[in-house]
């Protein structure tokens, strides 16, 4: 299917979006919601695996093409959203968030749920609900001396995609990608350097940090009960806890997330990383397209 690159302008920023199968947009429209760090066209390959639908998928305040405006704090994630679909009036959403987008879709479906028929929450970030009693973020145990987010430290500038596409090709995360989805990931999130030569990460490394560090004093699990629709939640393995070396690998999904939505089911995946849509799109899309089970990778 064809893709349209297109920009919303809100109040306090411009929201740069992306859309799917016009024709088919008389259907259930897929709403898709990146994770933190990401864009919208890390979408690209579960999509094709999903012909014949209408999707539409955003790049975040802070991310892609879409404006780099404080706040970068969960709520307002939420609301932004809330007004992209409300300025583009959409309707028969089915809602699909990877992991900061699964908390931003729960949210959204939550406040407006006329406007959804069912939600696929990706390994979400709604973790267990005394991970949130503290006020503390749970990135803190990774603050240097400093006070810095490792996070914000990482490499910002690149010759090209294929020189960021080579820094990251097989080392820690990345390692479990596809090459093409790692391709679309550096291909479409870097934007030129403002202050010279080269190209930087179009989403800043200090705004991904301010983002981890922002998901704190959460209130979503005193709506999930207000999401009576149909909810997937899929998840990767589980980690036993927060180490000390960095690793986003693991699942933070609370394992009993799926048991409090009133039409929630749970789909535990320990095959997979946090990062199923750059391991399995194919996977990934048939779960998004079917409310049911669909069966193992190999299928």
């Amino acid at each position: 299917m064809s893709c349209t690159r297109n920009t919303l302008a809100l109040p306090d920023l411009q929201l740069c979006w992306y859309e799917w199968g016009t024709e088919f947009a008389s259907d259930a429209t897929y709403l898709l919601v990146h994770a933190t760090g990401f864009h919208a066209r890390c979408w690209d390959k579960t999509i094709a695996a999903m012909p014949d639908r209408h999707v539409v998928a955003l790049d975040m305040r802070g991310h892609g093409l879409s404006s780099k405006v404080a706040p970068y704090d969960w709520t307002t994630f939420g609301d932004d959203l809330r007004h992209f679909v409300d300025e583009l009036d959409l309707s028969r959403l089915v809602g699909v968030g990877h992991s900061m987008g699964g908390h931003c879709v729960t949210q959204l479906a939550a406040d407006e749920p006329e406007r959804f028929e069912r939600l696929v929450l990706v390994d979400p970030v709604i973790m267990s609900p005394e991970l949130y009693v503290s006020g503390k973020p749970e990135h803190s145990a990774w603050l240097n001396a400093e006070g810095l987010h490792p996070v914000a430290r990482r490499r910002n500038l690149f010759a090209n995609a294929q020189a960021m596409f080579d820094n990251f090709h097989g080392r820690g995360s990345y390692s479990t990608w596809r090459d093409a989805i790692l391709h679309d990931y550096c291909e479409y999130g870097l934007i030129k350097n403002p202050d010279g030569e080269g190209f930087v990460l179009a989403c800043p490394p200090e705004v991904e940090a301010a983002i981890y560090m922002g998901n704190t004093g959460s209130t979503i699990h005193e709506r999930l009960a207000d999401v009576t629709h149909p909810v997937k939640v899929l998840r990767a393995r589980q980690r036993d806890q927060l180490g000390e070396q960095m690793d986003f690998s693991a699942s933070p999904t609370w394992p009993e997330l799926a048991s409090h939505f009133p039409n929630g089911v749970d789909v535990f995946l320990p095959e997979l990383t946090h990062f199923m849509p750059m391991q399995a799109p194919e996977f990934l899309g048939r779960h998004i397209i079917e409310q049911t089970f669909v069966g193992d990778l190999s299928a």
